[in-house]
């Protein structure tokens, strides 16, 4: 009875200790492969760092990842090193990696990435709260459709309904600026593990939007920021056109 015992524990310790081996071999693999692959200690974006973020409040948005070294870009960085003074010249996501593009002189910001305006077209600008430019998340070289809303007048058979439109379509992003960043960034937040957490935050401030469009375009967007109210989509060249709504009223929306 005694041996049967004695047995049972040194089985039971044994299934602990082989246990405890697989998990520490397992938790070790990722490791022991990245070693084989020249790894590197690279910055990567933890937070979403808006366009315009100085150098110097820019580390609470990053973390440092041990990177196979065929996964790192040539021109990734290490460290903030040398750069203090230039800012963030987009806004940057959650996972990529921090890359010496990215960082540009304040006095860049606003024309870098600019587009060349086609021939006949000309650029006018309007200023639009983020949830109206698809999340803030508009660049140079994107088309756009713009919808503009009336509050009466848009029939005139019924001057009094309120109406909307798709006015105009894909329509091209030559320009896009933001309000300033503020100076002080918040600390990034961390999970119970320690690892900063993703950035949930929404955006903020007005965005000053430029695009390149034929005279009449032009006029209805003027006429939309001056009397109505305007909100865009970000409509490909390959976007399909339904030919429809049309003018949506309140009658329209639930066919």
């Amino acid at each position: 009875m005694k041996s049967r015992l004695l047995a049972g524990i040194a089985a039971l310790v044994l299934a602990v200790v082989g246990a405890f081996l697989v998990v520490s071999y397992a938790q070790g693999a990722d490791n022991r492969a990245v070693q084989g692959l020249d790894p590197q200690d690279v910055l990567v974006v933890a937070k979403t760092v808006p366009a315009g973020t100085t150098v110097e409040t820019l580390k609470p948005f990053l973390t440092t990842e041990k990177l196979p070294g065929t996964a790192v870009a040539k021109s990734a960085l290490h460290n903030l090193d040398g750069l203090a003074g230039k800012v963030t010249a987009v806004e940057l996501l959650p996972g990529e990696q921090l890359v010496a593009e990215r960082l540009v002189a304040p006095e860049e910001l606003q024309t870098s990435g600019s587009v060349e305006v086609p021939k006949g077209l000309q650029e006018v600008s309007f200023q639009l709260e983020p949830q109206r430019v698809v999340g803030g998340r508009l660049a140079p070289g994107d088309h756009v459709g713009i919808f503009i809303s009336l509050k009466s007048g848009g029939l005139e058979a019924k001057p009094e309904k309120e109406t909307t439109q798709l006015t105009v379509h894909k329509v091209l992003v030559t320009a896009v600026q933001r309000a300033p960043v503020p100076t002080a960034a918040p600390k990034a937040a961390s999970s119970g593990d320690g690892a900063p957490t993703e950035d949930s935050s929404l955006p903020t401030g007005l965005m000053l939007v430029t695009v390149a469009v034929n005279d009449v375009d032009a006029t209805k967007i003027v006429y939309g920021s001056e009397f109505a109210t305007l909100w865009l989509s970000k409509e490909p060249l390959d976007a399909t056109d339904s030919g429809r709504p049309g003018i949506m009223t309140k009658p329209e929306v639930y066919k």
